[in-house]
């Protein structure tokens, strides 16, 4: 009778293994695969972001030329 107590063990923990393969692994690579896709939409913003910075900055500059170069023809 002990000897089928520990086959029923054995047996539980192989059924428990295979559902931490089934259920759990899957799971935890949704997880991991939403988490990539959490920080590349972050890497993403902060690209159009830079973009949009330097498109300021492109048009800042221009107005600046424009403005000292109407001062220079005034003088």
């Amino acid at each position: 009778m002990k000897d089928a107590k520990n086959v029923l063990r054995v047996v539980g923990m192989i059924l428990l293994g295979l559902f931490v393969l089934v259920v759990a692994v899957p799971f935890i690579f949704t997880l991991l695969v939403s988490a990539f896709g959490i920080t590349l939409s972050i890497v993403q913003f902060l690209i159009s972001l830079a973009v949009l910075l330097i498109k300021v900055a492109v048009v800042l500059a221009i107005g600046y030329l424009i403005l000292v170069g109407i001062r220079a023809l005034l003088r």
